[in-house]
């Protein structure tokens, strides 16, 4: 299972009790695809960056969640056709992960990539920073 974030932007009209009838489902969503619910964190109305429809408000919500990719099609396609959602994003977390020489790991180095070559960059390339306009103060 991999760990996602769904961002929901719900309708700022409804009452307390239908948004959280909108969490609700979504949570249920997820756990009935064999998901598993790690954090809910509300956190307000806020001032949309546009208009959707007639409102310039939403209330949004984070739900941090552990599931299956077919659970997230299925939790997508059911924020899809609820009305009171305006908005959602769910977006795929990277987990943090310790060190491989504290992990009993070997030392590996594949993914890390190799040091530019000086030989690709021409002198053509290389801007003059004394002779720039755009921050004059900033050269000392």
């Amino acid at each position: 299972m991999r760990r996602y974030e769904l961002m929901l932007v719900v309708r700022p009209d409804l009452p307390d009790d239908r948004t959280q009838a909108v969490l609700d489902r979504a949570t249920r969503s997820i756990t009935a695809g064999s998901g598993q619910i790690v954090k809910v964190s509300p956190w307000g109305r806020r001032r949309l960056a546009y208009a959707i429809g007639q409102f310039r408000e939403g209330s949004y919500y984070i739900i941090l969640f552990d599931a299956p990719s077919e659970a997230v099609l299925e939790l997508e396609r059911g924020l899809n056709i609820t009305e009171e959602v305006m908005r959602h994003l769910v977006t795929r977390v990277e987990r943090a992960t310790g060190s491989r020489h504290a992990a009993g790991g070997e030392d590996d180095d594949t993914d890390v990539a190799p040091p530019p070559d000086d030989d690709l960059l021409d002198d053509s390339e290389v801007i003059d920073e004394s002779e720039t306009e755009a921050a004059p103060a900033a050269i000392d």
